[in-house]
């Protein structure tokens, strides 16, 4: 199966009339660090876009900041399973149900139609800098616009310091 790209995730952002285009870097910026390093900015306005199964069959994508963990426990709570019962997708989920491979998943242009939720942590930043569907491509949008164009709820799954 082969990966979607960037040329997806453009196509979407055109189609969604937003007036952003995706930044490629020649270096990485496949983690977070690597992605506030090129776009300069703070560590907390990168967008994780992160793949789990809930129960080994239900796939979610959560999109966390890049300062902050998922707490498993609390994502498996709000699905009403253990933390045992939540995985992060490996390297074919991700490339089956979202299109891409890890460390580029963009929280859009999906392969199939995957629920998301959004960390709650996100809102201390009137912009975000997400993944551009390549482990090289950024694109910066407004917090608020991205729950819109992703129609994820805000939810509360960071871990606690």
């Amino acid at each position: 199966m082969q990966a979607m790209g960037v040329a997806d995730v453009q196509e979407t952002l055109d189609n969604l009339g937003l007036g952003i285009t995706i930044i490629e870097f020649e270096s990485s910026t496949a983690t977070s660090q690597q992605a506030a390093d090129n776009v300069g900015c703070q560590l907390g306005q990168i967008v994780k876009s992160l793949g789990f199964m809930i129960n080994k069959a239900q796939p979610l994508l959560v999109l966390a900041s890049g300062d902050q963990h998922i707490d498993d426990r609390k994502l498996g709570q709000r699905f009403g399973v253990g933390r045992k019962k939540v995985r992060m997708m490996n390297a074919r989920q991700c490339l089956e149900l979202l299109g891409y491979l890890p460390g580029g998943v963009p929280p859009i242009a999906h392969r199939s139609n995957v629920p998301i939720l959004m960390d709650a942590s996100l809102t201390r930043f009137d912009t975000m800098y997400a993944a551009g569907g390549a482990a090289h491509a950024i694109f910066p949008i407004p917090t608020e616009k991205l729950r819109e164009i992703t129609d994820a709820d805000y939810a509360d799954l960071a871990r606690d310091a």
